[in-house]
C-alpha cells in the first residue's frame, strides 16, 4: 500500500510535519510506503511545506522590536511567511498586542532582503498576523516599489476576506476593542482610497485582499497575484500528481468546521482525492458534527479519547488511530 500523508497542523499541539511523522510511524509495521506531504493554507507552516528556512534576517517586529525572521531562498525563488516577521505570536498574543500600532514593516524588509539576494520569484504566506495596517508598513519598507518590476510576487492567502472587512473580521482576534475596530475600519477605507490614487488599484473588491490585516491588498497594489493558499502550495509540491499514485490519502487538522471545506487543507485534499478516485482517512482534533467527510472515515481524537488526552498526546493518538485503520485494510 502506498499512502500520501497530507495533513495540516493541529494548532497548538502538533505541526503538519509532526503529524506526517506520526502517520509514517503507523505505516511501518504493515509495510506501507508513505509519501510525506505536510500542507498549509498560506498561514503558519507555509515555510516548512516549501522546504523550511535556510536564511535568517533581523527585521522590525510588529511592535518595533527587532526580530530574527527565518525565510527561504532556493535558486531565485524566495519563500516568506509573514508571521515570522509580523505575527501575533511574536508579541505574546492578543493581550500583549497594540492593534492600532502593529506594523507589517518587517515583512516588507524580508521581501527587500530577498530582492537584494537576487530573488525574482517571491511567495509570501500570510496568516497569523498581529497587524491591520493594510500593508502600508510593508510598502514603506519596499519604497521605491519600482524595484518589484519584473518580479513574480505571489501571496498565498488563507482567507477570502476583503480589504476593509479585515478590521471587523480579524481585529478582535488581534486585541482590538469595538472602538478600535471602527477606527481600523475607517483607516482601511481611507487607505484603499490612497492606494487607488497612488497605484491605480481598487483593492476593496479583491477577494483575499484583507488577509493579514490587508497586507495582501497592499502587495496587490505593487503587482502581487493573490492566490488561495492551499491551491498555491498544492501546485508547488504537485500534490494532485502525488495523490494520483496513492492507494490511500491521510489528512487532518486540529479543528474541522465549515471553513475547512472553503479553501483550507482538508477540504482541498478531499476534493483532489475525490477527483483521483482515492479513498481518504481524516483524523482531526475535534469535529463539528455538521461537517461530514467525503471519501472515507473521519476520526475525532476528542470524541474518541477525550479532549484532555487529545491535546496532551496528539501525535501518539494519531499513530494509534492510523494503525487501527490500516490493520483493517
Amino acid at each position: 500500500m502506498h499512502i500520501v500523508a497530507a495533513p495540516d497542523k493541529f494548532r497548538g499541539t502538533a505541526t503538519a510535519a509532526e503529524v506526517t511523522a506520526a502517520i509514517a510511524q503507523a505505516a511501518r509495521p504493515v509495510g506501507a510506503t508513505v509519501d510525506a506531504a505536510p500542507m498549509a493554507d498560506g498561514g503558519e507552516g507555509t515555510l516548512e511545506v516549501l522546504g523550511g528556512a535556510n536564511r535568517i534576517t533581523t527585521v522590525t517586529g510588529p511592535l518595533g522590536d527587532p526580530v530574527a525572521a527565518p525565510w527561504r531562498l532556493d535558486r531565485r525563488t524566495a519563500v516568506i511567511e509573514m508571521a515570522r516577521a509580523s505575527g501575533l505570536a511574536l508579541v505574546g498574543g492578543a493581550e500583549s498586542n497594540d492593534p492600532l500600532g502593529a506594523t507589517t514593516y518587517g515583512t516588507g524588509e524580508l521581501i527587500e532582503a530577498a530582492l537584494e539576494r537576487g530573488a525574482r520569484r517571491i511567495l509570501v504566506g500570510v496568516g497569523g498576523s498581529a497587524t491591520t495596517d493594510g500593508g502600508l508598513g510593508a510598502l514603506r519598507a519596499l519604497y521605491p516599489t519600482q524595484r518589484l518590476k519584473g518580479v513574480d510576487l505571489s501571496v498565498a492567502c488563507d482567507v477570502t476576506t476583503r480589504f476593509v472587512d479585515a478590521a471587523e473580521v480579524f481585529g478582535p482576534q488581534k486585541g482590538a476593542g469595538p472602538a478600535q475596530v471602527e477606527l481600523l475600519r475607517r483607516r482601511l477605507q481611507r487607505l484603499a482610497q490612497v492606494y487607488a490614487e497612488t497605484y491605480g488599484m481598487e483593492v476593496s473588491p479583491l477577494e483575499g485582499s484583507g488577509a493579514a490585516g490587508g497586507l495582501a491588498g497592499g502587495l496587490a497594489c505593487v503587482g502581487a497575484e493573490l492566490r488561495g493558499g492551499f491551491e498555491l502550495l498544492a501546485e508547488e509540491v504537485d500534490l494532485y500528481g502525488r495523490i494520483e499514485q496513492a492507494d490511500l490519502v491521510i489528512t487532518g487538522e486540529g479543528a474541522l468546521d465549515a471553513t475547512s471545506v472553503e479553501g483550507k487543507v482538508v477540504g482541498g485534499v478531499w476534493e483532489m482525492a475525490s477527483v483521483a478516485g482515492v479513498p481518504v482517512l481524516t483524523v482531526v482534533g475535534r469535529a463539528d458534527p455538521a461537517v461530514s467527510s467525503t471519501g472515507g472515515p473521519l476520526v475525532s481524537l476528542s470524541e474518541r479519547f477525550g479532549t484532555d488526552r487529545a491535546m496532551a498526546d496528539t501525535t501518539g493518538l494519531i499513530t494509534q488511530v492510523v494503525s487501527d485503520v490500516l490493520a483493517t485494510l
